[in-house]
């Protein structure tokens, strides 16, 4: 078996980090969107505080 070379490894690392990046991205604007109510995606029930 050959051996991978340098700028081989290195593209396939690149884009292994870039699915990190943007599946943490996407999982922070989906966390933003529940917390202020703005989703459309998931349905959350809101708890109301007795004041």
């Amino acid at each position: 078996k050959k051996r991978t070379s340098i700028s081989k490894k290195r593209i396939r690392k690149t884009i292994w980090k870039e699915k990190g990046y943007w599946a943490a991205l996407k999982a922070f604007s989906l966390a933003k969107s529940l917390s202020t109510g703005n989703s459309k995606s998931f349905f959350v029930q809101q708890i109301q505080t007795l004041e």
